[in-house]
């Protein structure tokens, strides 16, 4: 009999037992509203090893890809086998520091005697009696990682935080992959399994803080523009073609809507809170430049913002923008999921076992600090940050991502003989030259050498446990001085929560986002220039 391993924990294999119950025999509790027969598609696993030894995917299971199965549909065949699987619900690390903005509460709902009244576009309306408490839920709709404020909107104060990982990843680890999914056969699973997941982080939310369902009144929502169409259940065919642009972004340039944000009510899209609540999509900048952005900007105070800044919210996706109120230039930058735990073989999202920090001694041998303090399984992006700029400094590793040994690999923890490739230094170096090539372009294009701009802000959780001076080092970030470079946290996070708590703040950043100059990387005739100096790993050079 051979074990069946969930997340690091072991289990003894007994065949025609399910994944999930192996996951109730370790406590581990996985998602599902449907009596676990397949129906409502939550229970999502990723299997690592021993997918052979399981009985075969059943037709619940036709709209998955790869290696994911559903832990209620997948039986154990062989029980010989070694099975490995990772429920796709792991605890992300929430940001508990970040930038903070005080703003006059001035909510969508509020109290009014005895009654709750919604302040919509037609009016003030009463949506019902006053129980006792008013929620909303500000959500930021990462590719990677899904978090959730749980904010009282009397107060102002956020009383519960919840995060977990994107259950759309069977869709693909980047937009595009997710575009061409939900372009297939299973069309409208990308947006169920979401909503199907935050309803179940709601559930978790409720009973923590003891309150009613009926009395969260809205939820905001922002992410890419992917991620927040796909949410919203708006066809994302046209952001997967050029020019990469919504119907939404398209409708409101011909004039047949007033604005890029999105409304609809949480019965629409299946969202088990009050029937009469409202979900409100934050707006658009261009193309895959979405509301996590125009979030950030809020956080920041952007609007009145007069000395020239650099934003760069770092992820799958990673976004530039540069100026200041009165003159904003703005890139999407197709990073790939390569610093996020993708294509990277020992990569790994930042959870418990991931190598976050590696310093490399004298003698060549590295040390590291892991996420959790446990034997390491992986590494995540800081530590792939780190150990890039750790080989470059020990001249272990060339410019050009080559050992200097002539080595194929480098092993970075004799734990679990984890290594870094060549392979995976090339896609590490296609990655950041994609974030090299957003940020050279548009400071270009904006004419104002980089002494010029007062901070260089890092956003996005990722960015938020890089090594600022390992990022420049290898050209991952402009060459800034320290002193200026600023790490706001989740800034999309708090700029939801602003607008949850602000209709004022909503129409203040409508108002700036449609003013803002998308600059298309991809047009640039020097476009692939930049993007083989931006491969090499070393500071960025930038003349303007």
């Amino acid at each position: 009999m051979s074990p069946v391993f969930l997340d690091s924990n072991k289990i003894d294999a007994n065949k025609d037992e399910s994944l999930f119950d192996f996951a109730d025999s370790l406590s581990v509790r996985v998602p599902t509203s449907c009596g676990r027969t397949g129906e409502c598609h939550e229970c999502i696993v990723e299997v690592r090893r021993g997918a052979n030894a399981l009985t075969l995917p059943t037709d619940e299971e036709k709209f998955l890809r790869g290696n994911y199965r559903l832990a209620c549909q997948a039986f154990v065949a062989d029980p010989s086998a070694d099975i490995e699987f990772a429920v796709l619900r792991r605890q992300p690390r929430i940001l508990t520091s970040g930038t903070k903005r005080q703003v006059e509460l001035s909510p969508a709902y509020t109290r009014v005697e005895e009654n709750v009244v919604f302040d919509g576009p037609e009016g003030p309306t009463v949506v019902d009696k006053y129980t006792g408490a008013i929620y909303g839920i500000a959500a930021d709709l990462g590719t990677t990682t899904v978090v959730l404020n749980l904010i009282n909107l009397e107060s102002g104060v956020t009383e519960y935080v919840a995060s977990f990982e994107n259950p759309q990843r069977f869709g693909g680890s980047d937009i595009m992959n997710r575009i061409s999914y939900d372009g297939g056969p299973d069309s409208g699973e990308l947006q169920a399994v979401m909503v199907s997941s935050i309803n179940f982080e709601i559930g978790e939310m409720v009973r923590a803080v003891k309150i009613r369902r009926r009395q969260i009144f809205e939820i905001v929502a922002v992410g890419n523009t992917t991620m927040r169409e796909l949410f919203f259940g708006i066809d994302v065919q046209s952001i997967g073609t050029r020019p990469y642009k919504s119907s939404v972004e398209d409708e409101f340039k011909a004039g047949k809507r007033q604005t890029t944000a999105l409304s609809a009510t949480a019965t629409q899209l299946g969202l088990r809170i009050h029937p009469k609540a409202t979900v409100y999509g934050g707006p658009l900048i261009a193309s895959h430049l979405g509301a996590d952005v125009a979030a950030d900007l809020l956080a920041l105070g952007m609007e009145d913002i007069e000395e020239p800044v650099i934003l760069i919210d770092v992820g799958t996706n990673t976004e530039v923008v540069i100026g200041n109120n009165g003159k904003l230039l703005a890139a999407s930058c197709p990073a790939g999921p390569a610093f996020e735990g993708g294509e990277v073989t020992y990569g790994m999202p930042g959870y418990d076992g991931a190598v976050e920090r590696v310093s490399i001694d004298d003698q060549g041998m590295a040390r590291t600090t892991v996420i959790g303090n446990i034997d390491p399984i992986g590494i995540c992006g800081s530590g792939l940050i780190d150990l890039l700029a750790e080989l470059r400094r020990s001249n272990m590793m060339d410019e050009l991502g080559k050992f200097a040994d002539g080595s194929s690999e480098y092993e970075f923890s004799e734990t679990n003989n984890l290594t870094l490739s060549r392979a995976d230094i090339s896609a590490l170096a296609q990655a950041k030259a994609a974030n090299y090539c957003g940020q050279a372009i548009v400071l270009r294009e904006y004419g104002l050498p980089l002494e010029s701009f007062k901070k260089l802000y890092l956003a996005g959780g990722f960015a938020n446990y890089v090594d600022e001076s390992s990022a420049i080092d290898i050209g991952f970030i402009a060459d800034m001085p320290l002193e200026k470079v600023e790490k706001i946290g989740n800034a999309s996070l708090e700029g939801a929560s602003i607008m949850l708590l602000s209709t004022k703040k909503r129409v203040e950043i409508e108002k700036l986002t449609a003013t803002i100059q998308h600059v298309e990387l991809e047009t640039a005739p020097d476009f692939f220039d930049f993007f083989v100096e931006g491969c090499l790993f070393k500071p960025m050079e930038l003349s303007i």
